[in-house]
């Protein structure tokens, strides 16, 4: 399940692992970064610039992993003399959330379960070979479907004894 959102100086598909859910379970939301020739943001770990940074909102019922970025490259301004690592072309920010299983989360949902929105932003600053342009945020969605657990006992000649 791919969504795409309007981004300026780069383009953007949010996409997750699954779209279902279940208590205990974990689920990995992607954001997906294609950036045109030429164009770059900075990674983390950049000095002086805004970096690259995926933020989602907190939510009781999920627990929120840090996001993982991939391997940025160094790249050396020569204008300014300086070396920072960036990201260029097509790149992917992953972050891993697991549904809460306690007793409190449980009774809420109910049997038809429940649909949560995961709602954060992109905020970067991107840079071609002659400007820098001005730090942006993105605003971003994900929707969880999260079902409870079958609790339901199997049927007497089935169960193992």
């Amino acid at each position: 399940m791919t969504e795409t959102v309007e981004a300026p100086h780069l383009q953007l598909a949010l996409e997750q692992s699954d779209p279902i859910a279940y208590p205990g379970t974990c689920v990995t939301l992607a954001t997906e970064i294609r950036l045109p020739p030429d164009v770059h943001v900075y990674a983390p770990g950049a000095h002086g610039y805004r970096p690259i940074t995926l933020v989602i909102e907190a939510i009781p019922q999920m627990e929120l992993q840090p996001a993982d970025y991939p391997p940025s490259k160094i790249l050396y301004l020569p204008a300014i003399k300086e070396s920072v690592p960036v990201f260029e072309g097509k790149f992917r920010i992953t972050e891993d959330v697991k549904v809460n299983s306690g007793s409190e989360f449980l009774g809420p949902l109910g049997k038809e379960g429940k649909v949560f929105t995961l709602s954060g932003n992109l905020q970067y600053q991107a840079c071609d070979q002659t400007k820098c342009y001005m730090p942006t945020s993105v605003p971003l969605k994900w929707q969880l479907q999260v079902f409870p657990l079958d609790r339901t006992r199997a049927p007497e000649n089935i169960r193992h004894k």
